[in-house]
């Protein structure tokens, strides 16, 4: 099978690295976008040397020239955007609608894209609250742009990063697990979906050439992985050999500390509202023009939460 030419955009990001590592591991030719305006920031550039030595290479690109973009994806089948928000109005959206311009101007009709999402599925978030509610406005604007320049394109929802909601059983403020108390929120049986990073990467990289994920959404929606706020816990629990004293926060108490907090704050509190309250990553079926990740590839081993909370013991 012939192996697809991917480039990676925000390759040095928190998922941008896991996808490079798991394009190279499954083969494809892995070009790596170093943006002009790296400048001073030496983590970023030793981590982009890195990837040349695993055998990436490097694409020098800017998004302040148009020229440039366009040349970089002429070199590619497949385009995977990873640049993050982190919860603030940014330039993101400014930066995709340039790389979707780039890759319309390229033409190549084998292209497809892959944009900066990896989270809730924007299309399903159009009654979320403010002042979160924009980062899903955003996607769809990028989705609407891609869309009306016809570019071939596939969507990736993967829920709960395990690194910000697993091993500190879903608490804001913290990336650790509480020692004596723990914050439910409302009775904690919603049913939420985990998603350790490497997998997302994983199930990323096996959709880019396949044609049943073609113009689709592809949830990650592995079923061991899909369990309520309790059921994290207990596992910790049992893996701990002790008890956590849980203690019930009200939707309406929980809505309500979002007074006290910055704009970032705000974000997190109102994502959490919609996953943990609403239920708004598995009360809906996954419908026609989508697929599940785990049912399309039930080759990949992907990890459980029990295994991934084992980093967490003493």
């Amino acid at each position: 099978m012939v192996k697809s030419k991917v480039l990676v955009v925000g390759g040095t990001g928190y998922i941008g690295k896991r996808i490079v590592k798991a394009s190279l591991a499954a083969g494809h030719t892995t070009h790596v976008l170093q943006r002009l305006e790296i400048g001073l920031d030496i983590d970023k550039l030793q981590m982009l040397l890195s990837f040349k030595e695993q055998g990436a290479r490097l694409v020098e690109a800017s998004f302040s020239d148009h020229r440039s973009l366009v040349e970089a994806v002429k070199e590619v089948d497949v385009v995977i955007c990873t640049m993050s928000g982190v919860h603030f109005r940014s330039h993101n959206i400014l930066l995709q609608l340039k790389l979707v311009e780039a890759i319309k101007e390229a033409g190549n009709i084998k292209q497809r894209f892959f944009p900066s999402e990896f989270g809730m599925d924007p299309a399903l978030m159009g009654d979320a609250i403010e002042p979160g509610r924009v980062t899903f406005d955003e996607k769809m604007e990028v989705r609407k742009a891609i869309e009306e320049a016809q570019i071939p394109y596939t969507y990736i929802s993967a829920n709960c990063f395990a690194g910000y909601f697993v091993g500190n059983l879903s608490q804001l403020g913290t990336l650790v697990p509480p020692k004596h108390k723990v914050c439910l929120y409302g009775d904690g049986n919603v049913k939420v979906v985990y998603m350790d990073e490497d997998d997302v990467a994983t199930y990323t990289i096996k959709s880019i050439d396949d044609p049943r994920t073609m113009n689709k959404t592809v949830y990650l929606r592995p079923p061991e992985n899909i369990m309520t706020q309790r059921e994290l816990i207990a596992k910790w629990e049992k893996l701990k050999g002790t008890q956590l004293h849980k203690i019930s926060i009200s939707q309406q108490d929980f809505l309500s500390s979002m007074k006290e907090m910055d704009y970032a704050g705000q974000v997190g509190v109102g994502h959490f509202y919609h996953i943990f309250y609403e239920g708004c990553l598995t009360n809906f079926e996954i419908g026609q023009n989508a697929e599940e990740a785990s049912a399309l590839y039930p080759e990949v081993c992907y990890t459980r939460m029990d295994e991934y909370l084992k980093r967490f013991l003493n």
